[in-house]
């Protein structure tokens, strides 16, 4: 095991049972499973939308976890930390919480359809969040595999805010693109309010009316390796990703219908150390 992943971190958008079935939430969902079968120790964590029911789902504070605060824009966030079990596949998942963040119903748009106009926010929330949890846990991941357009803020946060934090320095970031990014910009500024622990604005190349598509380039320029999870992946960002020369694994409808995905994402880990 000396040489190969051992810890496998996994930063999701959605997962099942808590939201919808969806081609993310499914994954999310087995995928984690499929990797502790193999003999990986897993963590899994998504956002605390305000549509999870807490009392069905069995969520609960845990509070020698929670009680920190997360600046964003000069104002202080309060961050909670909730857990629930999947308890048929001995898995615990931990939940990202704030009140003005993930407490509203909806999940990026209003019931009218409307982009969220603090989505922007909420992803540096919740990629700090994740972060700023593990940390309190300490444990040391070797592979932090991001699913979902809401994680996107992670891989720079990783490897420029946290880079020399004991906890991450020797992990690597498996960035997983969706056809979930969003076509709306962020609220202006947002290149400015994603700046943080000594992160420099040309360490953030990013419009000022930067959108979902912008936000994945990033994202993929901080990752270490990169997987196509569907096969709409915007075939711009697919280019920008090759461009970079990263290793990439392709979209695969057969593995992904059959489970033999798991081998294929579990090796793809292995083959960053």
């Amino acid at each position: 095991m000396a040489d190969s992943v051992q810890k496998v971190l996994f930063v999701n958008s959605e997962m099942e049972p808590y939201l919808p079935q969806s081609p993310i939430a499914s994954l999310c969902r087995q995928l984690p499973q499929g990797i502790q079968e193999r003999r990986k120790e897993i963590r899994a964590f998504m956002p605390k939308y305000g549509c999870i029911n807490e009392r069905k789902n069995q969520l609960h504070e845990v509070i020698r976890l929670s009680g920190m605060n997360i600046i964003i824009a000069d104002v202080d966030r309060p961050l909670v930390i909730k857990v629930a079990s999947i308890s048929s596949a001995r898995i615990q998942v931990y939940f990202i919480d704030n009140e003005d963040y993930f407490r509203r119903k909806q999940i990026y748009r209003d019931e009218e359809g409307k982009y969220f106009a603090d989505n922007g926010e909420r992803a540096i929330f919740y990629a700090r969040g994740v972060l700023e949890t593990v940390k309190k846990l300490r444990w040391a991941p070797d592979v932090i595999h991001c699913h979902g357009w809401i994680s996107h803020v992670l891989p720079l946060y990783l490897k420029k805010a946290y880079k020399d934090d004991p906890v991450f320095s020797g992990a690597k970031v498996v960035l997983s693109l969706y056809d979930d990014t969003p076509d709306e910009p962020f609220a202006d500024g947002f290149g400015k309010t994603v700046l943080f622990g000594g992160i420099k604005p040309k360490d953030v190349p990013l419009s000022e009316k930067a959108g979902g598509m912008e936000l994945a380039q990033l994202a993929a320029q901080y990752s270490d390796g990169i997987i196509l999870g569907s096969p709409d992946v915007d075939p711009r960002l697919v280019q920008a990703c090759k461009d970079l020369g990263k290793p990439m694994l392709p979209f695969d409808a057969a593995a992904l219908a059959d489970g033999t995905y798991m081998d294929q994402y579990n090796a793809f880990y292995d083959s960053l150390l």
